[in-house]
């Protein structure tokens, strides 16, 4: 069986948003953040893998990026005057 990424992201999320309006629907409520507190300690808990792997998400983009720019500007081999030493000057 294989793990599905994309479905603990969406329980986290889900979860995440649950936790928040929770809190400050008891926050509202009762008057009282401090009693709350840790409503929203596992609505952040919940939040913060999610900004992590967004993160390395773009960070792996940007590399694939890059790789993908640099295989395609180097220079193709066996192809005369592109690349490879410079032509001797002549007089």
């Amino acid at each position: 069986m294989k793990f599905d990424k994309a479905l603990l992201r969406t329980v986290l999320f889900a979860l995440g948003v649950v936790a928040t309006v929770i809190g400050i629907y008891q926050t509202v409520l009762f008057n009282d953040l401090q009693r709350n507190y840790w409503i929203f300690m596992v609505s952040t808990l919940c939040w913060m893998p999610l900004i992590y792997w967004r993160q390395q998400d773009n960070v792996a983009a940007k590399l694939a990026e890059q790789r993908a720019k640099a295989a395609k500007a180097a220079p193709k081999p066996g192809k005369p005057g592109k690349g490879g030493k410079p032509a001797p000057k002549r007089r």
